[in-house]
């Protein structure tokens, strides 16, 4: 039966697979936090009697969290990636010496 794995790791799928999960992490924190921050800017526009200011909420809280959000992703997915890589190699040679 053909597998469909590679038949060694390849060091290319690390930043690959980190850069791809950190893209979606990262428009996921941007959606909750522009979400989030909109929804405080209409109850802060509510409480205070004035006109809710959106721009605020995009320019301000959301942006800069969800850059926030996908550096700290981007970082902690390499350390994670490169583990794994570390790992499936080790066992591959395992597995090739044995």
């Amino acid at each position: 039966m053909p597998t469909t794995e590679s038949p060694h790791p390849r060091w290319i799928g690390v930043p690959v697979r980190a850069f791809g999960i950190m893209f979606l992490f990262t428009l996921l924190s941007f959606a909750v936090a522009l979400l989030l921050s909109i929804l405080g800017t209409i109850v802060y526009s509510q409480v205070e009697h004035v006109a809710p200011n959106l721009q605020y909420a995009y320019r301000h809280i959301a942006f800069p969290f969800a850059v926030a959000a996908g550096a700290v992703v981007l970082v902690v997915m390499l350390v994670v990636e490169v583990k794994n890589y570390r790992l499936r190699k080790a066992l591959d040679a395992i597995e090739r010496n044995s």
